[in-house]
């Protein structure tokens, strides 16, 4: 018995010696030999299988490449040198420099390849962002000699989303290589890619050589890359069209914040207030302000000050909308020309304010972290946190206004005076009071308006000439007062205007837009939505 335990002993003992013996020597000898020597080729392909080891002692091999460490002896030895020490990855001992040890040669070429195979090594990192990252990176150049690396990182990977962009890598690298069947696999393979950044490669294969063959010598392989190329085209027009979609809502979306609350003062009163836009730029300024207190006072908290900026952009808003209406807009009612004329020299009296208090330049509201960023959709296409939060912040502003116009004492004597001024104010309705409340309501959605655009770009005191104009075209083109008129015409405009651009340019597809609501205004003048009501003014 006690010889039977002594054996076992023994065997567990010998298992143990030639697990770490083997844990020493992880890496061949016949492996290392050719970076000693002078074929460029075998060089390339030695690094390769090193990196296809994934382990500590082959990243070690390619740093000490990288770092011109790397040493080898006239037999073919190599060693690592540091601090007068050499370390064998043979072995995995360290020791004195032999003597005869003369560095390698680093070339450009071979550089290239340990700078790519480094990177490929990070595709065993337990951190998914750091492997998904060096999958992206290889992207932009994979070489051939990393395919064995990448295809044990696929069969390590449990990611999706990695393990998709690691085959889309194979196939890429295989599309060189020197087996027929394993290039046609490969153009089949990117079939369901929808990169762009392939159509290049696959197109040259199509092409021709100087003495009039193809690049690509087999038929079948040239048939298949047709008809991958053809895949690819019909997926990029699909996520090119979502993604114009996509934005063109997103610019409705802050073309209806711009537009609610003009809609709603100029539908009520038939204001046309040309300082809506410097109301716009107040809010935006008033979140710049929320920014730079939770920065000072509560920096902990900073990603926090989006929340508090949407009430105080609406007060602050609100208020100046209530002390223009009472100090100067409500001694021109019936006077559309003197109406537009003061609150144009009000809209620049507002600028000079603000250039005053912060300043002629832009002032940057950073984004919370919970904006930052975006979704990858059909492969391809990201969209951004941000307008995705403006879409139904855009929307729940939409619902709220029709909730108060529809649901309230307020929204009831607005929809009142809207419809018949005279009849409401013999009924005992305050006109006045309610024509306050109202541009005071315009005025704060404005501010909301203002947030919104402070999250797509810089803030500055000309901010808001940018969408004055684009806001009339939405409430005259919506039907003036109308909510549903309004909300049609700003997504409406704002798809048209992002599927115009790719076309006829930026400032053709304004013009296009311009004459369109010109022609429609002719034929229609009431809008999409005429104003019902037995007296309108």
């Amino acid at each position: 018995m006690m010889k039977m335990r002594l054996i076992k002993s023994l065997i567990l003992l010998g298992c143990l010696c030639l697990q770490a013996l083997v844990a020493h020597a992880a890496i061949d000898a016949a492996m290392l030999k050719p970076l000693a020597g002078d074929d460029p080729d075998a060089r390339i392909e030695a690094v390769g299988q090193i990196a296809a080891l994934a382990n500590d002692d082959a990243a070690k091999v390619l740093q000490a490449i990288r770092d011109d460490a790397l040493f080898a002896l006239p037999d073919g030895r190599i060693f690592i040198v540091e601090d007068d020490k050499a370390f064998d990855p043979v072995t995995g001992q360290t020791g004195a420099v032999p003597e005869g040890v003369d560095g390698i040669t680093v070339n450009n070429r071979l550089r290239g390849a340990v700078e790519g195979a480094l990177s490929g090594l990070k595709l065993f990192s337990p951190e998914r962002t750091l492997r998904l990252a060096a999958a992206l990176e290889l992207q932009e150049s994979i070489d051939p000699a990393q395919v064995p690396l990448i295809q044990k990182a696929f069969e390590k990977e449990t990611d999706a989303d990695i393990k998709a962009v690691l085959q889309l890598l194979i196939s890429t690298a295989n599309l060189q290589a020197t087996d027929p069947a394993l290039r046609k696999a490969a153009v089949i393979g990117l079939a369901g890619s929808s990169s762009a950044k392939l159509k290049p490669l696959l197109q040259r294969m199509l092409g021709k050589n100087p003495d009039g063959s193809y690049v690509e010598p087999d038929e079948s392989v040239r048939i298949a890359v047709v008809r991958t190329l053809g895949e690819i085209d019909r997926r990029l027009q699909r996520t090119e069209f979502v993604g114009t979609l996509f934005y063109g809502i997103s610019l409705g979306s802050v073309l209806l914040l711009a537009a609610l609350g003009l809609a709603i003062t100029f539908g009520l009163m038939g204001i046309i207030n040309m300082a809506h836009g410097e109301l716009l730029m107040i809010g935006a300024y008033t979140t710049y302000v929320c920014q730079l207190l939770f920065r000072e006072f509560l920096p902990g908290a900073v990603d926090a000050y989006l929340i508090v900026a949407l009430p105080a952009a609406f007060v602050v808003a609100a208020a100046v909308g209530i002390a223009l209406e009472r100090t100067v807009i409500r001694w021109l009612y019936g006077r559309p020309l003197e109406t537009l004329l003061a609150t144009w020299g009000i809209s620049l009296m507002l600028m000079q304010s603000v250039r005053t208090i912060f300043g002629a330049q832009n002032v940057e509201v950073a984004n919370p972290s919970w904006m930052s960023g975006g979704v990858t959709v059909l492969g391809s296409l990201v969209l951004s946190y941000n307008r995705i939060v403006i879409i139904f912040f855009a929307l729940f502003v939409v619902v709220a206004v029709w909730l108060i116009l529809n649901k309230t004492r307020l929204g009831l004597f607005v929809r009142a005076v809207t419809q018949n001024r005279r009849m409401a104010d013999c009924v005992g309705v305050s006109t006045g009071k309610i024509d306050m409340l109202t541009f005071g309501l315009g005025s704060g959605i404005a501010g909301l308006g203002g947030v919104a655009l402070s999250q797509l770009g810089n803030v500055g005191p000309d901010l808001g000439q940018s969408y004055i104009v684009d806001s009339f075209m939405v409430v005259v083109l919506g039907g003036v007062g109308q909510l549903a008129g309004t909300v049609i015409a700003a997504i409406g405009l704002g798809g048209v205007n992002k599927f115009l651009e790719p076309v006829a340019g930026a400032v053709m597809a304004k013009i296009f837009i311009l004459i369109f609501i010109i022609i429609f205004i002719q034929r229609r003048p009431q809008g999409l939505f005429a104003m019902k009501g037995r007296s309108v003014e």
